[in-house]
């Protein structure tokens, strides 16, 4: 019987232009500088998505290969596809990637929290592995981003909107 090999392994990667600013130790994306905030990047960034641990949430894997318990695998969008919509099927079978500190990583979808909000990262790259901010909030009121984006990230118009939220 014939082995399929294993495919180069490949998160997504939603790559804009921004800035990421840092206030009070949060991190925000903006499509320009924020008043009164430190930028920490600005230009062209990759964003990416990490789905928490379910007993460790301080920590999220960013996926990058899905190994399903019978042997077939997926990458990119086909992977991201799987785990949001199929992921509760196959709960013995395994994802690969970079957990939020840029460590490689191996977990069976069975420890993972698809009901917790997800952590979106910022590398300054598409090929980095260690993230350069973890955001807290989009600061944008007109300006057009991603729908992946617009899902797991709030969005505020305005700083002051956010610092007030309660």
């Amino acid at each position: 019987m014939p082995v399929n090999p294993i495919p180069q392994r490949e998160p997504i990667n939603e790559l804009l232009s921004g800035t990421v600013s840092r206030v009070d130790g949060f991190f925000f994306l903006s499509s320009s500088a924020l008043p009164q905030a430190e930028i920490i990047v600005q230009g062209e960034i990759a964003l990416r998505y990490g789905i928490p641990y379910l007993f460790k949430p301080q920590w999220s894997i960013v996926p990058d290969l899905v190994v399903l318990d019978y042997g077939q695998t997926m990458t990119g969008e086909a992977a991201w596809g799987f785990l949001m919509e199929s992921s509760h099927l196959y709960p013995r079978s395994d994802v690969l990637g970079f957990r939020s500190d840029g460590a490689d990583e191996m977990v069976p979808l069975k420890q993972l929290d698809f009901d917790s909000p997800y952590d979106v990262f910022v590398y300054r790259a598409p090929g980095d592995r260690e993230p350069v901010a973890r955001l807290s909030a989009l600061i944008e009121s007109d300006s057009e981003f991603p729908e992946r984006l617009l899902q797991h990230l709030p969005r505020f118009p305005s700083l002051g909107d956010w610092l007030s939220r309660g």
